[in-house]
């Protein structure tokens, strides 16, 4: 594995509902269409790093995913093209302040909290993409476990509709959606993201200092 560079991503566009098995444990419809959220780059945090519980938030979640990381600049591309733009693969935390997420309406703030964007080391993408699986532990114990192959809409084709509507450049990193398993974490907590044999991200979980 190699250490994504250093600094943070230009962007981080993340899809939501993207296993139809998490749209339904939430109460949510499969979307048509591949549905689109930005995190800011100030959110990042990286392996053994803690995430910080803001006291706005009494639902504050994991969410397991295979992050997509560009390397070459993508506007208006088919999904071939977007598949050869892709310069590694990285596990990746979407932390979400879940009672935020429902109250407000839309997901910036619920999605935007400084340490709620962990991400793990890159490593090249394998020849077929479907083959990625993502597993999360909560202090050793799996709570979520999808493979690519389950998405709703595959990675190759994610990344042709994002550049339909924004540019993608080198550094951006795509999250793909969260498998079911979705759940709650408390201060004291050690949450891990692992990628197999690809990626691994493990932080803590504290408090606001």
């Amino acid at each position: 594995m190699t250490q994504t560079a250093t600094g943070r991503p230009g962007k981080i566009v993340c899809v939501g509902r993207n296993y139809s098995e998490h749209a339904k444990e939430l109460g949510n419809a499969v979307p048509k269409e591949p549905l689109l959220f930005l995190k800011p780059p100030s959110s990042v945090i990286h392996e053994g790093e803690s995430i910080v519980l803001p006291p706005q938030s009494k639902q504050v979640e994991f969410e397991g995913e295979i992050g997509v990381v560009i390397g070459s600049r993508l506007s208006h591309a088919d999904a071939a093209a977007a598949a050869r733009a892709i310069r590694g693969i990285c596990a990746l935390n979407d932390v979400t302040a879940r009672d935020l997420q429902k109250s407000d309406g839309q997901w910036t703030r619920a999605k935007g909290f400084d340490t709620f964007c962990a991400i793990g080391p890159e490593s090249a993408a394998p020849s077929d993409l479907k083959t990625l699986v993502v597993l999360t532990r909560v202090n050793g114990v799996e709570r979520q476990r999808g493979a690519a192959s389950d998405m709703v809409f595959p990675i190759p084709d994610l990344l042709s509709y994002i550049s339909g509507i924004m540019t993608l450049e080198p550094g951006d990193v795509v999250a793909t959606g969260t498998p079911a398993g979705v759940g709650k974490l408390a201060a004291g907590d050690v949450v891990e993201i692992e990628i197999p044999g690809v990626s691994k991200v493990r932080n803590p979980v504290t408090n606001t200092v």
